[in-house]
């Protein structure tokens, strides 16, 4: 249910949209509505959103923001990005409260995946 002045949407630039559709489809189990060629939307994954066709990439360290997944089994979660095309850019480590990563999708775009520890 949408709630009022919550966020609700998040979009991001993807330069190959097929290969972030498949890295997402494969390790995060997620659906995606297809809008004509230069976008498709995702939906139930806890923050709706999409990605639109675009050479660009979100990224923290050039000021965007970070989205980060949680995950009950980060070590199973950080094997499925690796396997299906996502670049671990910072492998699990420790914070106090668990544990996280880093990764980019094929497109370039970074997120993290946290759990409470291995």
């Amino acid at each position: 249910m949408n709630q009022h002045e919550k966020l609700n949407y998040v979009e991001f630039a993807a330069k190959d949209l097929a290969a972030t559709k498949a890295f997402f489809q494969a390790v995060f189990g997620w659906a995606f509505v297809d809008y004509g060629s230069d976008y498709m939307a995702f939906s139930n994954q806890g923050l709706d959103g999409g990605f639109y066709h675009a050479p660009l990439s979100s990224k923290p360290r050039n000021g965007a923001a970070l989205l980060v997944f949680y995950s009950q089994d980060i070590e199973a979660t950080f094997n499925k990005v690796a396997e299906h095309g996502g670049t671990i850019i910072k492998p699990i480590f420790e914070f106090p409260g668990g544990c996280r990563f880093h990764f980019e999708e094929p497109s370039g775009n970074e997120f993290a995946v946290w759990s409470e520890g291995r």
